[in-house]
């Protein structure tokens, strides 16, 4: 395989993945955002709280979308951990979102219902990025063999036949 021919399969593995993580974040959005409203709507719970429950729920929707479907294909083997670095890293992204809630909510007092569903949705879409980093990194790793193989593919690709023909002894 050429180095673009990996490069572009690379990319395309990337973008499924890519698309995967979106599709079950825009309906843990829907989840997260339809849970915050019913709260606020319906409670006396401050903003904040209600948001951050919100979150919660959406992590464990969430976890259960990556786990069988979007990362399906990742190691298994060390659910515990898997489920522990999960949890982490969503309480890391919850208090980015919530932060962004509570800065605009308790600096700026901006707190009407649209106001506040602006900044939800603005701190979820800041702790996305930071949940996709951690989440494939350290969360669902790829398994051992698919690394390896990658790995080959790339030592194979920098060995290239022409480069066998260049270093042979003329003679």
């Amino acid at each position: 395989m050429s180095e673009r021919g990996a490069l572009r399969t690379r990319l395309d593995l990337l973008a499924r993945e890519v698309a995967k993580f979106g599709a079950v974040g825009a309906l843990g959005l829907v989840v997260n955002i339809a849970v915050s409203n019913l709260i606020w709507r319906t409670t006396d719970i401050p903003v904040v709280r209600a948001g951050l429950m919100g979150t919660i729920v959406a992590i464990l929707f969430n976890y259960i979308g990556f786990r069988y479907w979007t990362y399906r294909d990742r190691d298994k083997s060390g659910r515990t951990r898997e489920l522990s670095l999960f949890l982490l890293f969503s309480a890391v992204g919850a208090v980015i979102e919530t932060g962004v809630l509570y800065l605009a909510t308790y600096g700026f007092g901006w707190n009407s219902p649209v106001q506040s569903n602006v900044f939800k949705i603005l701190g979820i879409g800041i702790a996305t990025l930071f949940r996709f980093w951690s989440y494939r990194t350290w969360v669902f790793r790829t398994l051992p063999a698919e690394e390896a193989a990658l790995d080959a593919g790339r030592f194979l690709e920098q060995r290239r036949p022409s480069d066998e023909v260049a270093r042979r002894p003329v003679g």
